[in-house]
């Protein structure tokens, strides 16, 4: 537990964001496999607050129902009326306080678009806040273009904040100041909810401007600081869908250069693509076209890519998996898979086994050593070790009502252009004839033939297509071969 654990985080998520021209609220936007909303309270959760409040209000029952999803024990507060940052704090606290909370300590205000926000630089925001002894801490940046931003201006001698002067009203000199307001405080809970009474409304929007806290605290001889972010981009809200794409591409930098420097070979970062929750070995290798997606995992010394999308998968150490769409699988360890396969949920590939070109899984357990080659379907099956499935062989796994499973046994040889029609046992060491329709069990060691004997007709070319090209060819063929005799 941290020594400046606070006493509350609050979540600002009730804004509507029109410019995202969106049915889904703002805050539900995704990125990097988490919701806006869900980065926000990610990075809040590592503080360990002592209670966590989401304001919501536009499209607040999905909202709500995302948030019980991510993080069950959270608590909403409904802004029924967005009516600014200072009544949607001023909600929060009085939801914690109807449900007996009494804070004491430090309140942190946080934007619930801006998904890039750390843990880290949101405990030195509360390590200042305890540190300078302030009644209020701004989380600051300092940024290589201020325009349009608050500024922060400071007093020379203490360093306390003197002001937050919006870029319309500063003068030249504080228009020239590059440090800005990120809209992230750290209060003492006291003083804000004293301050939050006092907030007034007489201005251009008829709102309740939590800013104002700094101004009320300060007149009643308190002091103001702030705390300035180590990489000015952790502050960037998210208003349209250009901003998510930039938020997108810098949040996957970091995920990546991290992997990276954790020895995980990333050949072109600029065209892989990852989620928070993705996990690394070390000596892991990912190509060029790659997406890692969900609950992904990479073992050391795999290869995935290029041109491949992996959800949910877990590869093994030293796999092999090149363009493939793979969801909720499991590759061995050595495995080899691609190119063009398609893992789907259920699919348990064994440790060196195969699922080649063109092959789609599903529902499927496939033993150590065992190879689908080529241009197979196999669903709901269980394939023993060290087998081999002929090219073109389906798994007829569906009566048109309801699925059915097929067991291959271990050192079986299936041949090319076989049909399983389950349900249906293939014993172990048995071999199937190629183009055969199994509908009956092959006990082990047998060789299965199902398919119909072969009758040539003599002479029908000549017979039913009289001048063809196929007859000319038959019957210079027929010529040659008499000539030869």
């Amino acid at each position: 537990m941290s020594a400046n654990r606070p006493a509350a985080v609050v979540v600002l998520a009730a804004g509507e964001g029109t410019r995202m021209k969106s049915a889904t609220p703002k805050v539900l936007h995704a990125l990097c496999g988490r919701s806006l909303v869900g980065h926000v309270v990610a990075a809040s959760r590592e503080l360990d607050p002592e209670h966590l409040v989401v304001i919501v209000g536009h499209g607040r029952d999905q909202v709500q129902a995302h948030l019980a999803e991510v993080d069950p024990a959270i608590r909403t507060a409904v802004q029924h009326e967005q009516n600014g940052t200072g009544h949607a704090v001023r909600v929060g606290l009085e939801e914690l306080a109807g449900q007996g909370a009494v804070l004491d300590g430090t309140v942190v205000v946080v934007c619930g678009d801006t998904p890039l926000l750390t843990a880290e630089t949101l405990k030195q925001l509360g390590d200042t806040h305890a540190a300078d002894k302030n009644a209020v801490t701004v989380l600051s940046a300092e940024v290589p273009d201020s325009t349009g931003y608050g500024r922060i201006v400071r007093d020379e001698a203490s360093g306390a904040v003197t002001a937050i002067v919006e870029h319309k009203d500063a003068s030249a000199e504080q228009r020239a100041i590059r440090e800005i307001n990120s809209g992230v405080f750290a209060f003492d809970a006291k003083l804000l909810v004293d301050a939050l009474g006092k907030v007034r409304t007489d201005n251009s929007q008829g709102e309740e401007y939590l800013t104002d806290v700094l101004g009320i605290v300060r007149e009643a001889g308190h002091r103001v600081g702030a705390a300035v972010a180590g990489d000015h981009r952790e502050i960037l809200g998210i208003n349209n869908r250009v901003q998510l794409a930039e938020a997108r591409r810098l949040l996957n930098e970091r995920l990546l250069e991290r992997a990276m420097l954790a020895g995980v070979t990333v050949v072109d970062p600029a065209s892989t693509w990852v989620d928070v929750s993705v996990e690394f070995e070390p000596d892991a290798v990912v190509h060029p076209g790659t997406q890692l997606l969900g609950a992904t995992r990479i073992g050391g010394g795999a290869e995935v890519g290029p041109q491949s999308r992996l959800t949910d998968t877990a590869v093994g150490a030293g796999a092999v998996v090149s363009f493939t769409v793979a969801e909720g699988a499991r590759i061995g360890d050595g495995a080899n898979v691609g190119p063009y396969a398609y893992l789907r949920p259920g699919t348990d590939l064994g440790p060196k086994a195969k699922a080649g070109t063109y092959v789609e899984m599903k529902n499927a357990s496939i033993g150590e050593g065992t190879k689908v080659p080529h241009l197979s379907y196999v669903g709901d099956a269980t394939i023993g070790e060290y087998t081999n499935i002929g090219a073109a062989s389906i798994f007829v796994n569906y009566d048109g009502e309801a699925k059915h499973h097929t067991t291959v046994g271990s050192h079986c040889k299936t041949g090319s252009d076989n049909m399983f029609v389950a349900p249906v046992t293939i014993g172990d060491g048995a071999y199937t004839a190629a183009g055969s329709v199994i509908t009956k069990d092959v006990p082990p060691g047998s060789l299965a033939v199902a398919r119909g004997q072969q009758r040539n007709i003599e002479g029908w070319v000549a017979r039913k297509r009289p001048g063809s090209a196929a007859a000319q060819a038959a019957s210079a063929a027929r010529q040659e071969s008499e000539g030869e005799q």
